[in-house]
């Protein structure tokens, strides 16, 4: 009525009240992905707390304290639980704060979890999508271990959660809980909650809006830092083979609250908060990177006077601009050909006239070179007339001399000669 709906009742069924049961048939089909990355210090228990957690044996090499760079390493399982299939992916970080400059140890890290938001982001700005099908890998928890040698955190350990804490879901936990006492325990755990809020460090808190499990939430919200203990060897305790850590002293059962909190931890991260971490990975950490990654690839947001847009608006405004761009740089290529061109003909023009000019100087020496010809060719005529004019008065002569000269007989001509 607030809202101005209409409110109808229905006379029959209608059916559309079987949509959650076809979700729950579809999810179950697809599968559920969950990646869970662990951040801490060698041998401070990551990979028998996770042993411990899912029930199972996964490999992992033990790594040493000599490693020259932090390294992560991915293992992806498959695990089947009531026909749920889980695809399971654990990160590990291998060599973290063994180095002696422990700087930028947390860097790796960050650039590991900024390299899978960019592969989803990547996948979901193609052209032809396939996002069901794909392999999901940002990381949906961190699990962030503390060593309890100490009275405090380390700065690395202030250090690194607040570089992640705007990246992933950070839930601290104190490793191997069981080397100090209750007390100290107590305490450390009211002094390592008191630096992460002095410190601005923002840590995943489980919701508390769902009726059904904001009591339970809340109060695990005061049990963090989880103080956890992790193993691989199982006894048989009863009826039951539990894990547990044997001491000369007697046993700490893992799933025993009374000697640590890994039944809450697994409670509160598998069975009743998974799909909100799932959910807080997309909605929060990766859509903040996506923004901040859309606006370094000129997807700001920002209109043409500095006022908010949609990314369609400055899609379109810096489409505008590019084509002006466009226009500015044609206008210039037409001018250049213009005075190109121009260039070019008045070149072509002096070479024509260079020819023409050259042209003229070689009809000129031809017109003289006919002329000298001419000039012999008459000199040359002149001279054959006089030959033939002095011939023919040769012969002349000759013919005359022959008729006036009497005959001779043979005899005076045997004699004679």
């Amino acid at each position: 009525e607030d809202d101005d709906y209409r409110a109808l009742s229905l006379s029959g069924h209608v059916g559309f009240s079987s949509l959650p049961d076809q979700l729950v048939k579809k999810s179950i089909s697809r599968g559920f992905c969950f990646n869970i990355l662990c951040v801490g210090e060698t041998g401070s228990g990551k990979s028998t707390l996770i042993n411990s957690l899912f029930n199972a044996t996964f490999d992992d090499p033990v790594s040493t304290h000599f490693l020259p760079e932090v390294k992560l390493r991915a293992q992806t399982y498959e695990l089947q639980e009531s026909n749920i299939l889980l695809k399971l992916t654990i990160v590990n970080t291998v060599g973290f704060g063994d180095q002696i400059d422990k700087e930028d140890s947390y860097q790796p890290v960050v650039d590991y979890i900024d390299a899978q938001f960019d592969a989803y982001l990547q996948e979901e700005l193609k052209i032809k999508r396939s996002l069901f099908s794909y392999h999901d890998t940002r990381i949906h928890v961190c699990l962030y271990f503390i060593s309890p040698a100490g009275h405090s955190l380390k700065s690395l350990d202030l250090l690194t959660m607040r570089r992640l804490d705007s990246k992933v879901n950070i839930i601290p936990i104190i490793g191997k809980a069981d080397s100090i006492t209750k007390s100290e325990l107590q305490n450390f755990k009211n002094k390592i909650m008191f630096e992460l809020v002095s410190n601005g460090i923002q840590i995943y808190q489980f919701p508390t809006d769902d009726e059904t499990v904001s009591k339970i939430n809340a109060i695990m919200n005061g049990h963090m830092p989880f103080a956890v203990v992790g193993s691989n060897e199982k006894m048989q305790i009863g009826n039951k083979m539990v894990r547990v850590r044997q001491y000369p002293w007697g046993i700490v059962q893992v799933e025993n609250e009374n000697h640590c909190d890994f039944v809450k931890l697994r409670q509160m991260l598998i069975c009743t908060n998974m799909e909100d971490l799932r959910e807080q990975t997309h909605a929060r950490h990766y859509e903040l990177y996506r923004r901040c990654r859309l606006e370094e690839m000129a997807f700001r947001g920002i209109g043409p006077g500095n006022e908010p847009a949609s990314p369609q608006e400055a899609y379109e405004a810096e489409r505008s601009e590019f084509y002006l761009e466009l226009q500015r740089k044609e206008k210039e290529l037409r001018q250049q050909f213009v005075q190109r061109k121009r260039e070019k003909a008045a070149k072509l023009k002096e070479e024509q006239q260079q020819l023409l000019a050259k042209y003229e100087r070689q009809m000129q020496m031809l017109k003289e070179m006919d002329l000298k010809l001419e000039k012999k060719k008459k000199v040359l005529e002149d001279e054959i007339a006089m030959f033939l004019e002095k011939k023919a008065n040769a012969e002349l002569l000759q013919s005359q001399a022959s008729i006036s000269a009497p005959p001779v007989s043979l005899k005076e001509g045997k004699d004679h000669k």
